[in-house]
This record gives C-alpha cells, sequence and structure tokens, in this order.
C-alpha cells in the first residue's frame, strides 16, 4: 500500500511510471514530475481509467475516499469515467450559456463593424455594471427583477439614461442569443419604460451677435491651450466631438489642407473628408507644437498614449457659464444655421455635417461628395467667423501665436 510519505517523495523519472495502492488505485507520476490519483477498473470486458485528482491538492485518504465511490458505481454496472465527462461537458455548456459568455459572442460579432467609441463604452458597460452582477448567471436564470435591479441602481446614481440604455445593450444580448437558440425570450423587453426619461431639451444654436461672446469666454477660461484649440476647432469644422478628439496626426494633410476622418470612426461608418480653411490649418500647426509628439491631435491631459477625454470640452462650457445653456454638439448646430443663411446649398452643408439622407431612394443615387463646394464654404466659414470677431475685442478664431 501506499503512503502520504512515498506520494510525496515520488520523483520524476526518465518515463512515467505507477505508485500502486489498492484495489486499482494508484499514483501515477509524470517524466515532468506531475503526479495525479488514477483508477483502473474493468466494466464490461473493457478496460477504463478515471483521474480522481491532482498531488498534493488531493491527499491520499481523499483519493481513497473517491477511489471508493467509484467502485461502488462499477459494482452497479456504471462508468464513473463516463459519467465524469458528461458531467464536465454539462458545466461547460452551463459556461456557455451565461451572460457573459453569449454577451462576449455578441459582442465579438459586433465590434469589428462598429465605432471605436462604441466598443469601448459597450466594454465597460458590460465589464464594470452587468458582468459583476449577472455575468455568471446561465441566461435562463436572469429574470426581469434581475435587470431592473441593475437599471434602479444606476438610476440612484443620477444616470437614468444610462439606466435605460443598460437596458437596451442587455436586450440585444438577448435578441443575439435568441437568433441562435440559446434563449427563449428577453427579461429586458418587458422593461421598456420602466424608468420615466426626463424631456431632452434642444438647445437653440448660437445667433450670430453670441458668437463673439462665445470666443470672449473661451480665450478667458483658464483650461489647458489644447483644449481651447480643440473647441475652436469644432466650431471651424463642426465635426462630432468623438470624431475631433479621436483625430490622429496621420489622417491631417497639412499639403493639401484635408482632415480625412476614417470610416470606423464616423457615425455612419462612411469615410468622412474635412476641407480645412486657413482658420482651421493654423489650429491643427499650433495643436502639433504642443503636441509633445503623440500620435494624437489632442492627447489626454495625464498621458500622451491616448486621446483626450471627449467630458474636456463639456467641462469647459461649463467653466465658461454654459452649462444647461449650450453644449460642444450645438455647434453642429449653430453651422448648420448660418451656412443656411449665407446661402450655401443644404446638400453641400449636409454632407459636411456627415448626415445621412433620410430618404433612401434618393440616398442610393446621390453620392455626390460637392468637394469643391465644401472647400469654399468651409474658408467662407472660417473668413465669417474672423469677421465677427474681428470687430470685438477679442482674438480672431483663428489660432493665437
Amino acid at each position: 500500500m501506499l503512503s502520504d510519505t512515498k506520494a510525496r517523495q515520488a520523483r520524476p523519472r526518465e518515463r512515467s511510471y505507477k505508485l500502486a495502492d489498492q484495489g486499482g488505485l494508484y499514483l501515477g507520476v509524470s517524466s515532468t514530475g506531475a503526479k495525479s490519483w488514477r483508477y483502473d477498473y474493468r466494466l464490461h470486458g473493457r478496460r477504463e481509467t478515471l483521474t480522481l485528482g491532482t498531488y498534493p491538492e488531493a491527499k491520499l485518504a481523499e483519493a481513497r475516499e473517491r477511489h471508493m465511490e467509484a467502485r461502488k458505481r462499477v459494482a452497479r454496472g456504471e462508468s464513473p469515467s463516463k459519467q465524469k465527462r458528461i458531467e464536465k461537458r454539462a458545466a461547460v455548456d452551463v459556461a456557455a450559456g451565461t451572460f457573459e459568455a453569449v454577451a462576449d459572442k455578441w459582442y465579438a460579432d459586433k465590434a469589428p463593424h462598429r465605432s471605436r467609441s462604441w466598443r469601448e463604452a459597450t466594454r465597460r458597460w458590460l465589464d464594470q455594471e452587468l458582468y459583476p452582477v449577472i455575468g455568471s448567471k446561465p441566461l435562463a436564470d436572469i429574470s426581469p427583477a434581475a435587470v431592473l435591479a441593475i437599471m434602479k441602481a444606476m438610476e440612484a446614481r443620477g444616470a437614468r439614461r444610462s439606466a435605460s440604455y443598460l437596458r437596451l445593450l442587455v436586450s440585444q444580448v438577448y435578441q443575439h442569443a435568441i437568433r441562435n437558440l440559446l434563449a427563449d425570450y428577453d427579461p429586458a423587453q418587458s422593461l421598456r419604460g420602466a424608468l420615466v426619461m426626463p424631456t431632452v431639451e434642444h438647445r437653440a444654436p448660437l445667433a450670430a451677435r453670441d458668437i463673439p461672446a462665445f470666443i470672449e469666454a473661451l480665450d478667458a477660461d483658464p483650461g489647458k491651450l489644447q483644449t481651447k484649440l480643440g473647441i475652436k476647432l469644432l466650431l471651424l469644422t463642426f465635426v462630432r466631438k468623438q470624431e475631433l478628439v479621436q483625430a490622429i496626426w496621420d489622417e491631417v494633410d497639412f499639403a493639401r489642407a484635408e482632415w480625412r476622418i476614417p470610416a470606423e470612426r464616423m457615425k455612419m461608418r462612411d469615410p468622412h473628408i474635412v476641407p480645412l480653411s486657413r482658420q482651421a490649418l493654423e489650429c491643427f500647426s499650433e495643436l502639433h507644437e504642443v503636441a509633445c509628439g503623440s500620435r494624437y491631435a489632442l492627447p489626454h491631459l495625464a498621458t500622451l498614449d491616448k486621446p483626450m477625454g471627449p467630458s474636456t470640452f463639456n467641462k469647459a462650457f461649463d467653466r465658461m457659464g454654459y452649462r444647461g445653456r449650450f453644449t460642444p454638439h450645438g455647434l453642429r448646430a449653430t453651422a448648420s444655421t448660418l451656412l443656411n443663411e449665407m446661402g450655401f446649398r443644404s446638400d453641400v452643408i449636409d454632407r459636411q455635417l456627415a448626415h445621412t439622407e433620410r430618404n433612401r431612394v434618393r440616398a442610393a443615387y446621390n453620392r455626390a461628395e460637392y468637394l469643391d463646394e465644401r472647400r469654399r464654404m468651409m474658408q467662407a466659414w472660417g473668413d465669417y467667423l474672423d469677421g465677427l470677431t474681428m470687430g470685438a475685442q477679442v482674438t480672431p478664431i483663428r489660432a493665437r501665436r
């Protein structure tokens, strides 16, 4: 018979070998020194082997207990080895049916076709908000009450709209599971309207007479120069905030006076060309001087390896006195309104705003880029903004030298 001392002192040899105990139980020692308890038996005329655990995690006494249970099964004509495989496969199936496993598969299918901002935000929602609570649960065990509890917890933190988005995210995972026959129903579907959303207030765009005061407040803001230049670029190019903060220098062509934004960073998943006025080029030039070698035009204030946080502009607007009155996104409406008043064609303005055509038939045939018109429009816009600020005691929209 084997003892714990003999098991502990067993050393690896050139070939694997066995240290027998009793009744077919033995300790297998591999040539690498790994040790495992095994049980050899015959059932229905066939030889089978059952692994009972590894040593020293399982001591001799525990291996003997497991061996005794296995011998009882063999005596009843059952195969403990086959039963172990069945249980292991069931555990794998349960793990594959957990919310985390299914959500990871859903995310893997979606991510290659979505923007970087979507990937980062969705990954954050999954890892920080959903997985810690329901990630390990099988889909069938997650009730509407469990999803509502997550939403209520987020609502209590003052993030009611985020709570509503979280419900939508859970629902999208379940719809993926239903399509792949991994779930029968969506517990988040019944929670539509469970939270009362605040009314969306669309802020009025800046009027032409308000722009000098806006530039004056921006110049007086104590924030970083990069932040001020970024806000001026938002006004000059009227791109979306996320498109600007993630801009890299490889996208900016100073010689051609163009900024080419790749499709994966655009909301509508189409590449976008932004003709750069002289004023916008000067802003980018000054940003390049203070970027300290970062690949990002607007690097993070704490590290050069990440882009500026998208909330940086919002905080600047709050400091400038526009909290609750005007947001960075409103600069797009400001440009659109004033350019229409200046007489530019709506098709050209909408193309520069990277809007989608709501009429699908028209969109299928209208692939025009209007690039020459857009170049003239963007320069006229930069000159117009300079004209508004020249008469006031503020710095013109072009970058300060």
